[in-house]
C-alpha cells in the first residue's frame, strides 16, 4: 500500500481552501490528491499530472468520487506550458512536486526499478519512451557510463563498476547489474546504511528519464503559473534533487519572485519514518509567489 510521504506537512504548507486550483505535477497513486482534494471541495479544482500511464489510471479509480473536480492529465512536468496552453487553465493556488518513486512502481517487478526484485532493466517513467537503461548500458562506452554513474548516483567506484559492466556485456536484467556492482566495489568498502547498488540505480533511473533537467524545465514554469500568495511545495528524495530546488528557490528570491518558507527542509518525523522506512530521505522545502 503507498502512503504518501509527508502528507501533513504538505497539507499544511499550500494554504488550502474551498474553491482553490492546485496542481498537482507528480500525481502517483492519488495519495496527496485525495487529501488536497477533501480541502478544497467544493467547488475547488485540482490538475493531476503523471507520465506513468498506470499510475495516472490508478489515480483516476481512486478519485473518482469527485468526479470533474479532478483533472488529469498524461505527460511530463517538463512540458507545463503546453500543458497550460492546452487545458486553458490559467493561474493555480498551489504546486505540489513529489518526486519519489512510488511503491506501486518499485513493487512491479517489470519496471526494473528495485534492487530487491529481478526483472528486466527498463526503469522508464513514462513507458511510451524508446530509450530504456539496458539500452543505455549496452550502448554506452565505459567513459560514458562512468560519468553518468558519478555524476547522477555520486557514486565513488563508478570506473569499477563501470568497466565491469562493459566487459560483461549485453547486461538486461537487474539481479546481473546488482551482482556485477557488488563485486565491481571493494571489499572494504562494502560496508554502510544503503545497498551497494543503490547509487547505480539511481543514477540509471535519472539518466534514463532525464530527471535532473525536467525538474529544472518544471521548476521554472511552474513558479510562472502559480498566482501571487501560492505555495509551491517540493519532495525531494536525494542531494541531487534537492539541490537543484533549494538553488532554484534561492534564485527567484533574488528576483524578488518567491518568498521561502521552508528556510531548511522539513523532515519526516520519527513517527513516520517508522511506518514508512523510505520517507527517511524526504526532503520538503516551501516557497511563496510574492
Amino acid at each position: 500500500m503507498h502512503q504518501s510521504v509527508l502528507l501533513h506537512e504538505v497539507i499544511e504548507n499550500l494554504n488550502l481552501a474551498p474553491g482553490k486550483k492546485i496542481l498537482d505535477c507528480t500525481l502517483g497513486g492519488g495519495g496527496h490528491a485525495r487529501a488536497i482534494l477533501e480541502e478544497i471541495t467544493p467547488g475547488g479544482k485540482l490538475i493531476g499530472i503523471d507520465q506513468d500511464e498506470g499510475a495516472l489510471s490508478i489515480a483516476a479509480g481512486n478519485l473518482k468520487d469527485f468526479g470533474d473536480e479532478a483533472i488529469f492529465v498524461h505527460g511530463n512536468f517538463r512540458n507545463l506550458n503546453s500543458i497550460f496552453n492546452k487545458l486553458d487553465i490559467g493561474e493555480v493556488d498551489g504546486i505540489l512536486f513529489d518526486l519519489g518513486l512510488s511503491s506501486l512502481q518499485l513493487e512491479e517487478k517489470e519496471r526494473g526499478f528495485s534492487i530487491k526484485l529481478d526483472g528486466p532493466l527498463d526503469m522508464r517513467m513514462n513507458k511510451r519512451q524508446k530509450l530504456d537503461a539496458a539500452q543505455l548500458l549496452n550502448s554506452l562506452s565505459e567513459l560514458e557510463i562512468a560519468d553518468i554513474l558519478k555524476r547522477f548516483g555520486e557514486e565513488r567506484f563508478a570506473k569499477r563498476i563501470a568497466r565491469a559492466i562493459v566487459r560483461r556485456r549485453p547486461v538486461r536484467r537487474t539481479r546481473e547489474l546488482i551482482k556485477l556492482v557488488v563485486n565491481a566495489v571493494p571489499y572494504k568498502a562494502r560496508h554502510g546504511r544503503i545497498h551497494l547498488a543503490t547509487r547505480t540505480f539511481q543514477a540509471l533511473r535519472i539518466a534514463v528519464n532525464d530527471e535532473l533537467e525536467s525538474l529544472s524545465s518544471g521548476l521554472d514554469a511552474a513558479v510562472r503559473f502559480l498566482k501571487k500568495n501560492g505555495r509551491i511545495c517540493v519532495i525531494s528524495f536525494h542531494s541531487l534533487e534537492d539541490r537543484i530546488v533549494k538553488n532554484r528557490y534561492k534564485d527567484y528570491k533574488m528576483k524578488n519572485i518567491l518568498k521561502i518558507i521552508t528556510k531548511k527542509p522539513l523532515t519526516p518525523q520519527d513517527e513516520e519514518v517508522l511506518v514508512n522506512p523510505r520517507s527517511r530521505s524526504a526532503k520538503l522545502r516551501v516557497a511563496e509567489k510574492v
